[in-house]
């Protein structure tokens, strides 16, 4: 697969949303009727897209206006819900900053350390609403917001990093060992981030109920520009679903891949699950809801280094209500809403009952998917040619 890019260097060729496409079989579905329903540790939900833990798209209102239409909304520990008494002045500051002051504004707002008392609050107010509270944080805080968080009631427990491995070597401090942290925590962990067959497999055995897929291709994320690491999402995808599948037969345990990042439309959702995803995450649609907090900003959740930017803040605007994002029905041509729409409609258009079944969709290698015919479209920037 690979192919020499200079002198005894090679490079395998990754790929892209937006250089596949998927192919119809020889039968059709009633939209109405596929499956649309995935599952974390047995517990199972109607709606496989969950919203991405960042602070411009979860707030305690959001998660639980996701959870009573289907899904999951995962709140960061780390941000700025559990840093301050009163989140809303936070955001409406970021909000009114100028692209100027943005960057150094949410680095400022980020020293502000994360106060313990607030993970249980805000995790009881979820709750107390009868939604689901999924809930995440870096590793260095992961032992001491897990005990937090379940004593408070929370159901599902992410671990994410920017690129998480079994193997963290550090001198300054003890890494987090997450065999055991999986094995401790008594609810059903899910770990992030991760892109490569190797590593995917690694953080399987740890006991993860759930992995996250993706380096750096979210739309606030500045990682592959700033690090230069990253895989395409479909790449990742497949590569990831390949080592699920291994493990499955050696294990006889199914661990489900969450594709995290570079969705931010039906077409590419629905490829991800043909790439093998079982869910997918998204952020920049749900941040144009008009529940999301982030008042029509979105920008990235975390850093490993305070110096650096924390993704860049970027103005999708706002759009429509959360339900409409998932359900319609659409206002807007660009395919950022009704995306359960666009994914019944594509699944009884491939002719698939079930998320599995998508898995086994014809992929084909098309770079001209997006323009071919769109001559209008492009010009006009409207639709496809946005």
């Amino acid at each position: 697969m690979a192919e020499w890019i200079g002198i005894n260097k090679r490079a395998r060729r990754c790929y892209g949303f937006d250089e596949i496409a998927l192919v119809p079989s020889d039968k059709t579905i009633n939209p109405e009727e596929v499956d649309t329903s995935f599952e974390i540790n047995g517990k199972k939900f109607k709606v496989p897209i969950l919203a991405a833990a960042m602070d411009g798209v979860v707030d305690v209102k959001f998660a639980v206006e996701m959870s009573r239409n289907g899904g999951i909304a995962v709140l960061n520990l780390d941000g700025v819900q559990t840093r301050y008494e009163n989140p809303d002045e936070v955001l409406e500051r970021i909000s009114k900053a100028s692209p100027q002051e943005a960057t150094e504004l949410m680095q400022l707002v980020y020293t502000t350390p994360v106060k313990e008392k607030l993970i249980g609050k805000i995790i009881r107010q979820i709750k107390s609403q009868k939604a689901t509270a999924v809930v995440s944080c870096i590793p260095a805080h992961a032992k001491k917001f897990a005990k937090i968080a379940v004593s408070a009631g929370a159901d599902i427990f992410v671990v994410q990093s920017t690129v998480a491995t079994t193997r963290h070597i550090a001198k300054n401090y003890e890494s987090l060992d997450l065999f055991k942290f999986c094995k401790e925590t008594k609810i059903p962990v899910v770990i992030g981030n991760c892109v490569t067959y190797e590593t995917t497999l690694a953080l399987m055995e740890t006991g993860a109920a759930a992995l996250l897929i993706g380096v750096g291709p979210g739309a606030a994320c500045t990682t592959r520009g700033v690090l230069g690491i990253g895989v395409p999402q479909v790449t990742a995808t497949v590569d990831a679903a390949a080592a699920r599948d291994f493990h499955l037969k050696r294990t006889g345990k199914y661990v489900s891949i969450i594709t995290d990042g570079g969705m931010n439309r039906g077409g590419d959702i629905c490829k991800a699950f043909a790439c093998g995803a079982d869910a997918v995450m998204i952020g920049s649609s749900f941040a144009r809801a008009i529940e999301a907090p982030g008042r029509g900003y979105h920008w990235g959740m975390a850093t490993s280094h305070v110096n650096l930017p924390r993704g860049t803040r970027i103005h999708v605007g706002t759009t429509g209500k959360l339900k409409e994002i998932l359900f319609g029905p659409a206002k807007v041509d660009d395919g950022s809403q009704n995306l359960m729409g666009a994914l019944k409609t594509s699944m009884g258009s491939l002719g698939v009952s079930n998320i599995n079944e998508m898995h086994d969709v014809e992929v084909i290698i098309a770079p001209s998917i997006q323009t071919e015919g769109k001559i209008f479209q492009v010009g006009q920037r409207v639709g496809m040619g946005k």
